[in-house]
């Protein structure tokens, strides 16, 4: 089989949540385990940097993964989903798994690929694992994909884990209110190894603190740790932070390639991931952290956070989903410069649909489409939910259909915005 063959199989053969929701989701680690056995346990020949949250883990895991290349080490990332290529899921030092190396694992591996007959994810973290061993990474940074506990992300014991917040999303499997979501994603915190809060949270730090207690583990709020007083923009379109710990400057004038205002809530977190590291003897120096901080992008290859994809007139767009993530997003539209504002929007069927649509942008007119995978919410019930909330707009069969004809409406002054689902922002790029 060829590359697009081998990827057509596993789409096939396997449930894949992204694509069909919940009937891909496995609620144990038995397969996992299994795999895990059969391949001799590979994730124990590297250190590993384990990273869960609701919001803001794929970047904090890019960041640090950024750090730790400029640190002269080889760097396996392991993230999820994909936007355009699988491929993008697994990388070394910014590099992504060859084709090759993907046709051969399926082949060399199909038995028990058929036999255990392994959710998506489950293969594709096996296959990550297998990789950064036969390449022989120094480190791995490794980011959950759902919860924790039951991740199957969670076989691993790492130098650091660490959980960037907590929201209110997958209901279905993690629970209906933040303390029970904190408990699932709680459960990567591991024995004797130290714990990164990004935000501490009234209603979740009492269950990250029972569990560490429980745990023996060090337990560290990022935001009580370090705080950001100003955030500035550079000419080269940077965010430059001053950064303080208690009423010292420790990292003045800290430039962050990634845009987006939540990112700063995200620096914090990685940096204070770094400073745990940097305590178990990884050699990571100031100069270090201010080069893979203001390189992120061009070191590990990260896309749809806060993307620019066309200016006159500006359009944007990010993966942000759930209610806490959009809740941030709309707070940036806000404070972007733009005359009328355009959003194409498109969501996935099983969100809370009405949250999210009960906090968009009244004023913007809309452009209502579906990703092209099974989940898509149709997109004439999206509009119909949404005019319920009193958002105005017309439905478009795809995105591309959508985001042409929000071009044609918009004028140069004006803001395109496309998001709602990681999905219509992977159609976007998947043409730029």
């Amino acid at each position: 089989m060829d590359y697009k063959e081998t990827l057509d199989f596993l789409f096939a053969q396997l449930p894949m949540y992204q694509r069909v929701g919940k009937a891909a989701y496995k609620a144990d680690l038995a397969t996992t385990l299994e795999l895990d056995r059969y391949f001799n346990h590979p994730h124990k020949a590297y250190k590993i940097v384990h990273i869960a949250g609701t919001n803001g883990k794929g970047s904090v895991s890019h960041c640090v993964a950024s750090v730790l290349q400029e640190a002269g080490l080889k760097v396996g990332l392991y993230t999820s989903p994909h936007l355009i290529d699988f491929r993008e899921r697994i990388r070394i030092n910014g590099e992504m798994i060859t084709e090759q190396a993907v046709i051969d694992f399926v082949a060399n591996h199909n038995g028990i690929i058929k036999s255990l007959q392994p959710s998506f994810f489950e293969m594709s973290v096996a296959m990550a694992f297998d990789y950064f061993k036969q390449e022989a990474v120094d480190v791995a940074v490794v980011e959950v994909g759902m919860g924790g506990r039951l991740d199957s992300t969670n076989i691993t014991t790492p130098e650091v884990s660490a959980i960037t917040n907590i929201g209110l999303d997958h209901t279905a499997f993690l629970g209906t209110n933040l303390e029970q979501i904190a408990g699932e994603k709680g459960g990567i915190i591991k024995k004797n190894i130290p714990v990164v809060i990004g935000q501490t949270h009234e209603k979740t730090a009492p269950v990250f603190k029972a569990l560490a207690r429980e745990r023996d583990s060090d337990i560290i709020f990022a935001d009580k740790e370090l705080t950001l007083s100003t955030a500035t923009l550079s000419i080269d379109e940077k965010q430059i932070f001053q950064i303080r710990k208690g009423d010292d400057l420790v990292y003045p004038d800290l430039k962050l390639d990634l845009l987006g205002s939540y990112q700063q809530k995200n620096v914090l977190t990685a940096l204070t991931i770094i400073e745990q590291l940097q305590k178990k003897e990884f050699n990571i120096s100031t100069e270090n952290i201010y080069a893979g901080l203001s390189n992120v992008v061009d070191n590990t290859g990260l896309i749809g956070r806060w993307q620019h994809i066309g200016y006159n007139p500006r359009i944007i767009c990010d993966t942000g989903h759930n209610l806490d993530g959009m809740e941030m997003l709309v707070e940036q539209i806000k404070n972007t410069p733009h005359n009328k504002l355009h959003i194409v929007l498109g969501m996935v069927n099983d969100k809370d649909h009405a949250a999210v649509l009960n906090i968009l942008p009244k004023q913007a007119h809309y452009y209502f489409t579906k990703a092209s995978i099974p989940r898509s919410l149709n997109e004439e019930e999206l509009k119909k939910m949404a005019t319920n909330c009193n958002l105005i707009g017309e439905s478009y069969p795809d995105v591309h259909t959508a985001l042409t004809t929000a071009k044609k409406n918009a004028d140069v002054n004006d803001l395109i915005f496309i998001g709602g689902s990681t999905f219509i922002v992977a159609d976007v790029l998947e043409k730029y």
